[in-house]
């Protein structure tokens, strides 16, 4: 090189670093008192000024530091693409809060003994709220109660406290406006919740209904898992209120020791308080830490739609809203009282990372990795809709790049969400690839703490999460739960059988990648602790501590289960297809095999640990287990959690390997100071965990038991652990008769009878007699069918 070029480089890179954009900092003060060019009051202009400095030089970094204090948002903050590579740094999340209330000086006078009123026409507010109402009020910090029937009592169960007569006619008949009140009730099945507002009252003083779509699997409310609020006849306790819209009033029983004359209070305003939202290209490289989000409007009624034919329905929306995002963060926040989703990652995003969180007391979902339907090939919305296969698209994998690909969620600490909302999860997945959400604790949620909607398109990696105290106000459900009612699945189980065994890799159409599930630490002490249902494919689970509820295979295909421990459970393999290409082998498990309706036993089912001989030889009957063992696993600590089993285990000759039991949940010591860990379990012996089943009868030569487990319930898709089960149906008899009863048919009621048990059906049998047929309710293929049976 000579002389010259060396001076003509120089030149250019000099001038090159010279070019590159000074770092801009932006300041937001609430306590300025003379805003400047780049310091503001609040985050509003921060974000407007961020934007105008993009138009002058769009290479320019920028950082907002926010000082400590509280914000105030009038509207959702946008951040688009222009402003790709903002990083937003507040004091920390005990020092910045970013709330949507909007704070309310209030002249409070006496309305009763009890309860006080404030005329927010009169203190100039009802403006600033618009139509929205008040369906949050915060007093000192503190979020109030809404008023209810019945009353809030922490342990309450189903919405902290339910009744059967929350809308009965008697009931409403007491309320002067029952227009505005909200219904709240489970799914019939407990599969989660359904909402309602109350628009009237018909002629026979019946509630009038709107509502109801918030579940995917539709039924009638619970008969007694109901609530009701947003009535002023019912503001009757301490910490209740209730908004008069047509007169502009509030009313509130303050608790004891409250001075309304010097306390704070606020309304909650906005549906989202920050939305990072790519346009014609992505955003790129936002960071957001160190902040505190409160305070956002519930989202019951706005528009839901279903995620596939999983059970879901969901609102696309949330306190902090990503979509078109590439290389984006949230870390180390606070996320708390929000009425709705927390976090949603929805439709195209890439390299999302949401970790080092504080996520409790929301009203639905926590974290969200959702795609767009747009990018599943010939999907179906409902539990019983499909696409025939002469329609169908073949191709696999997604047809577009609108989903979520590569996203963490790690290291975040999830609790009491789901306080409104019960088909919620601690971490969602639908129509999604290669997540992965590890060290996270998640607990206190009334569904799932981790829940995958569907195959579409797998990859996952779930490890070193800590999840327990779950299923808490639903049922027949996991801490982990999935489904994978994907392409090759029909409601029709004979038809599904027929397209599978001549499409064997059909299964792998959608669920492409293995998703992957191994060294976590799961108790559900309301289900299962892990839950893989309807059509979950192309899984690999290892080096799981199972505390209570085992794990469940419900029909799939390509799953392999190993090197897990369940303690005082099993396996449970559902209706099995017979190329299902499962394996299960290396495992410890603490009862005999809770098998239903198997097609077959899969690949290889061996190596495996049972508690005693019994159950190991019960297995063997089905030529598996061949090389299985049975005793004590000789766990080292379980009263320290410590399930690591001892050198001279005969699990460990079996196969069997000792993983970490230190590792699960968050790292970071401010999290861990903060995070529960699940109650030791009880260790039970092989016999009470025996307990007893129905006995098998003969009813006109056909082969019937009562339902008498969760087991069954599941299988057979119940609403509840009730009912007579058609173990073997003669075809000879006359019950079998033209479209009567078929084998696998549960009984549910005759002649409207209700037909919980075998004693109830013989005695509902003996009450109609005196005919040759009846009416029967029966499940069949999980879904309710009315039969004319002949029973002579």
């Amino acid at each position: 090189m000579t002389n010259k070029t060396y001076i003509i480089l120089l030149f250019l890179v000099v001038t090159l670093l010279g070019c590159k954009p000074k770092k801009i900092e932006i300041v937001v003060n609430e306590s300025l008192e003379t805003p400047n060019d780049l310091t503001f009051k609040n985050l509003e202009n921060a974000i407007n000024k961020a934007y105008q400095i993009r138009k002058e030089n769009s290479n320019t970094p920028i950082l907002i530091r926010i000082l400590p204090g509280e914000y105030h948002l009038s509207a959702p903050i946008t951040i688009g693409s222009p402003l790709s590579g903002l990083k937003i740094i507040g004091a920390g999340k005990s020092e910045v809060t970013i709330k949507g209330s909007v704070p309310l000086i209030l002249n409070w006078e006496k309305f009763n003994n009890e309860i006080y009123i404030a005329n927010l026409d009169a203190a100039g507010q009802e403006s600033s709220l618009g139509d929205l109402g008040v369906e949050q009020l915060i007093i000192n910090g503190q979020p109030q109660i809404l008023a209810r029937y019945p009353n809030y009592n922490e342990d309450g169960g189903f919405w902290q406290s339910y009744a059967a007569d929350a809308i009965s006619k008697e009931r409403v008949a007491g309320w002067e406006k029952p227009e505005g009140a909200i219904f709240h009730a489970m799914h019939r099945g407990k599969w989660g919740g359904m909402h309602y507002k109350i628009t009237g009252v018909d002629e026979n003083g019946e509630a009038i209904l709107e509502g109801g779509f918030q579940n995917n699997r539709p039924s009638e409310p619970h008969a007694e898992y109901r609530m009701v609020e947003n009535v002023f006849e019912e503001l009757d306790s301490p910490g209740e209120f209730y908004f008069d819209n047509e007169e502009s009033k509030l009313y509130f029983w303050p608790v004891a020791g409250t001075n309304l004359e010097t306390a704070s209070c606020e309304v909650v305003m906005l549906k989202s308080l920050i939305e990072i939202k790519g346009d014609e290209a992505p955003v790129k490289g936002i960071s957001i830490e160190g902040i505190k989000f409160e305070h956002t409007r519930r989202t019951l009624f706005e528009e839901y739609e279903p995620l596939l034919r999983s059970d879901w329905t969901m609102y696309r929306g949330a306190a902090l809203f990503i979509e078109g995002a590439e290389n984006c963060s949230v870390k180390n926040c606070e996320f708390a009282n929000l009425g709705g989703n927390v976090v949603y990652v929805s439709s195209y995003n890439r390299n999302v990372e949401i970790s080092g969180n504080h996520i409790h007391d929301c009203g639905a979902s926590a974290i969200s990795f959702v795609g767009d339907a747009s990018a599943v090939r010939s999907p179906a919305f409902q539990y019983g809709k499909f696409v025939e296969l002469a329609e169908m698209d073949t191709v696999p994998g997604p047809k577009n790049e609108l989903y979520p690909k590569n996203c963490v969620a790690s290291n975040n600490l999830i609790h009491r969400i789901g306080r409104v909302e019960k088909q919620v999860a601690g971490v969602q997945i639908a129509m999604a690839m290669d997540i992965t959400v590890s060290h996270n604790s998640i607990y206190d949620v009334p569904r799932a703490g981790i829940n995958i909607g569907d195959g579409t398109w797998g990859g996952h990696i779930l490890e070193y999460n800590d999840v327990f105290n779950t299923v808490l106000e639903t049922g027949d459900h996991g801490s982990f739960n999935s489904w994978g009612r994907d392409r090759f699945w029909l409601p029709k189980r004979n038809v599904m059988d027929s397209i599978t065994m001549a499409n064997p890799q059909m299964p792998l159409w959608d669920a492409i990648h293995t998703t992957i599930i191994r060294n976590n630490r799961f108790r559900c002490d309301h289900g299962w602790d892990i839950d893989l249902d309807d059509g979950s494919t192309n899984y690999h689970i290892y080096n799981n501590l199972c505390l209570n509820g085992g794990i469940k295979l419900r029909e799939g295909f390509y799953r392999v289960v190993e090197n897990n421990i369940m303690v005082n459970n099993s396996f449970h393999p559902h209706v099995w297809f017979a190329n299902c290409n499962d394996v299960f082998k290396y495992n410890i498990v603490r009862d005999s095999y809770k098998d239903v309706r198997l097609l077959s036993w899969g690949k290889e089912m061996d190596y495996n640990l049972f508690p005693n001989e019994e159950s190991m030889l019960k297995a063997q009957l089905y030529n598996i287990d061949a090389h299985s063992g049975f005793g004590d696993p000789l766990f080292i600590n379980p009263q320290k959690l410590d399930f690591s089993v001892a050198e001279n285990s005969q699990a460990l000759k079996l196969g069997f390997k000792n993983f970490p039991m230190d590792e699960f949940g968050v790292k970071s010591p401010d999290l861990k100071a903060l995070a529960k860990t699940p109650s030791v379990p009880v260790i039970k012996t092989a016999e009470e965990l025996a307990g007893h089943t129905s006995a098998t009868i003969s009813w006109l030569r056909n082969q019937i038991k009562g339902v008498d487990s969760m087991e069954e319930q599941s299988a057979y898709g119940l609403n509840e652990a009730e009912g007579v089960i058609i173990l073997k149906m003669w075809k000879g008899s006359k019950a079998y008769e033209g479209d009567g009863l078929r084998s696998k048919d549960v009984i549910l009621a005759v002649e409207g009878d209700k037909v919980a048990t075998i004693k109830e059906f013989f005695g509902a049998l003996k009450k109609y007699n005196y005919t040759a047929t009846v009416k029967m309710l029966v499940m069949r293929n999980q879904s309710e069918q009315e039969l004319t049976v002949r029973v002579k």
